[in-house]
């Protein structure tokens, strides 16, 4: 089949391996893409995402609305905040661990990343979820 142009209405949404709940976008199997994937994610107020990283693919974040902490390196030595109307640029293969310490609004963001199957390059790092601390609630 020809590859063609294709709307997609945000309607699916599936569990993550990183423990959330995305709504389905752009991907290898709701358009063919071959070589990105697009999708939009909220963390709830208090909650965080599990330590993983994405194998071999870049991830892109826009905020667009509220404000994530992450941590990120071998270790999750790493921080960072990134609030609504910033970017943020993931390398491939490096662990990072996203979090909303916010005790009353969520964090919605758009995500793309270079990998069509969107969470075929997740690898959970259990071994490192102990280096964050809990959220301190603002």
């Amino acid at each position: 089949m020809e590859p063609t142009c294709k709307v997609i209405r945000p309607t699916h949404t599936y569990e993550g391996k990183q423990g959330h709940t995305y709504v389905e976008g752009i991907a290898a199997q709701t358009t063919g893409a071959q070589a990105l994937c697009m999708l939009t994610l909220t963390i709830p107020p208090g909650e965080r995402t599990k330590a993983h990283m994405h194998e071999n693919h870049e991830t892109a974040i826009y905020v667009i609305s509220g404000e994530a902490q992450m941590w990120y390196g071998d270790q999750l030595q790493e921080y960072c905040v990134v609030r609504a109307g910033e970017f943020l640029y993931i390398p491939a293969g490096t662990p990072h661990l996203p979090a909303n310490n916010s005790a009353v609004e969520p964090c919605t963001a758009v995500i793309a990343r270079t990998d069509p199957n969107e969470q075929e390059s997740v690898t959970l790092l259990p071994e490192l979820e102990s280096l964050v601390p809990d959220p301190i609630l603002y």
